[in-house]
């Protein structure tokens, strides 16, 4: 079953606004798509024509926000939101440029997501998929209040999926 989300979607926390994409926003996610470092743990850099044809598709794209420092309005990453993306069910992820790493603003995007799933994506638990080696990521999921539930191989790499459920036992703390 896929479940829509109410789009367009912008959620604002303490420092951050995820908003949908905007033209000038374009050449973050060129970046977040081919640096090494943010793709280690993703399969490697995009190709080129892929980045080409996704630069094209992009603005506005429903479930794709840009992570926006609310201080000085600079795009520092992505959070993309995909009903029925894993087997039906409602997968995150996020991106953001090393040079914002260790800052605390993935957790707080991804919360506010997590958050907001409840209302936005009726009926749908989040799934978030990282590779077993992605210590920070799963790091940062736990802090969510993830669950590990599978293990698995893809793109050649072991992977964990967790479950985040919004709400009652979510830990925002």
């Amino acid at each position: 079953m896929i479940v829509s989300m109410q789009w367009p979607l912008s959620l604002t926390t303490e420092r951050l606004l995820l908003r949908p994409v905007e033209p000038p926003d374009i050449p973050t996610h060129t970046r977040l798509w081919t640096d090494p470092e943010v793709r280690r743990h993703l399969g490697g850099p995009v190709p080129g024509e892929v980045v080409r044809v996704r630069g094209e598709r992009i603005v506005g794209l429903p479930g794709l926000l840009s992570v926006v420092r609310a201080e000085d309005g600079v795009v520092i990453g992505s959070v993309l939101v995909e009903p029925g993306a894993r087997d039906g069910r409602t997968e995150i992820s996020y991106q953001l440029l090393p040079e914002h790493w260790g800052s605390g603003y993935a957790r707080e995007a991804m919360a506010a997501v997590v958050l907001w799933m409840p209302s936005g994506v009726p009926g749908a638990d989040a799934v978030a998929v990282t590779q077993e080696a992605n210590l920070r990521s799963r790091r940062l999921l736990e802090s969510l209040g993830a669950t590990p539930v599978e293990r698995f191989v893809e793109w050649g790499k072991p992977q964990v999926l967790y479950v985040l459920t919004g709400g009652q036992g979510f830990n925002n703390s």
